[in-house]
C-alpha cells in the first residue's frame, strides 16, 4: 500500500492521516463503481484486480479508456470542483481495494496544507501520466479511438 503513488512522499505521519479515513471494500466482477456526472464523494486505491474507466458515447457502449490495476488510484474528480466523476468506473474482475472518505480527506488537506499540497501534487501526477498514457494510445490507434482491452477472441 505504501508503494502507491497517493501516498508516496507525503509528510510526516502523513500517510498514517490519510488511512485514518479509509476502510476495505469489496466490488464483485462487472460492478459499476461510479458513473460519469455522478458525485465524487470517495475515492479508492485499489489492492487487487482491475477496474475499467469509461466514457459514455450518445447511442453506445460505454468506451473504454484505461485499465486500473494493484496500486492504482480509482479516482480524482473528488480533488477537483464541483467534485463530479469526470468519467465512469467498473470492475473488470473481483476488485479489493481501500476507500477513502473524500470530503474528509479534503477537510484534512485544507486544515494541514502541507499534506494538502503533497496530495494534490500525487494526484496531479496521476492524472499526468494518465492524460499522457491516453494521448499515445490515441496516436497508436491512429486517432480513431482507444481501447486498451483486447477485444475477445
Amino acid at each position: 500500500m505504501a508503494s502507491t503513488p497517493l501516498l508516496q512522499r507525503l509528510p510526516l505521519n502523513g500517510r498514517e492521516r490519510l488511512l485514518a479515513f479509509a476502510h476495505e471494500v469489496t466490488f464483485a466482477q462487472d460492478t459499476r463503481i461510479f458513473e460519469e456526472g455522478g458525485a465524487a464523494d470517495h475515492f479508492w486505491i485499489i489492492r487487487t484486480g482491475s477496474v475499467d474507466l469509461d466514457v459514455r458515447l450518445p447511442g453506445r457502449r460505454p468506451a473504454v479508456v484505461d485499465v486500473l490495476g494493484p496500486g492504482d488510484l480509482l479516482g480524482w474528480s473528488w480533488l477537483v470542483p464541483p467534485y463530479r466523476w469526470r468519467m465512469g468506473a467498473s470492475a473488470f474482475t473481483l476488485v479489493r481495494a481501500h476507500e477513502f472518505d473524500a470530503t474528509a480527506v479534503r477537510a484534512l488537506c485544507q486544515a494541514d496544507p502541507v499534506l494538502g499540497l503533497a496530495v494534490t501534487g500525487q494526484v496531479l501526477d496521476v492524472v499526468a501520466r494518465r492524460l499522457l498514457a491516453t494521448r499515445h494510445r490515441l496516436v497508436d490507434l491512429g486517432g480513431a479511438g482507444a481501447n486498451p482491452r483486447p477485444a475477445p477472441p
